[in-house]
């Protein structure tokens, strides 16, 4: 798979249009710490592990709001072939605060309103809305 990232979003988006309760994920770091800012955010419920060494997984619990989910839209800005970069002064609301961007910087993994704040910028791997 040359896109862990995008395989995670894609299998979360998938589930929710089939109105699925939970969804489970092969397990890296990367990609746990971005469930687990998901959950911070309220957008998923609770994210877990389980399993062992090479058979780990992420099991995330999926929310909904009168049968419809919370995450509308969910999409990968940057790619491998294509990474895309933003500077702490480029940062703005987006979807005029109701979404956010996250993004991968030197500090870890964050939404725009935290990496404003702290005035860092990096990568930007996906939005949601």
């Amino acid at each position: 798979m040359s896109d862990p990232i995008a395989d995670m979003l894609t299998r979360i988006r998938n589930a929710q249009a089939v109105s699925h309760k939970t969804v489970t994920i092969p397990f890296s770091k990367l990609k746990f710490n971005l469930a687990k800012i998901l959950e911070k955010e309220g957008l998923i419920g609770k994210t877990d592990t389980q399993g062992k060494k090479t058979k780990k997984v992420i099991e995330i619990e999926l929310r909904y709001k009168n049968d419809t989910p919370i995450i509308s839209s969910i999409k990968r800005i940057s790619k491998p072939g294509l990474r895309i970069y933003i500077k702490k002064d480029e940062l703005k609301p987006i979807r005029q605060g109701y979404g956010l961007i996250i993004i991968s910087t030197p500090q870890g993994l964050m939404t725009n309103n935290e990496a404003k704040r702290k005035g860092l910028g990096g990568e930007i791997l996906c939005e949601i809305y």
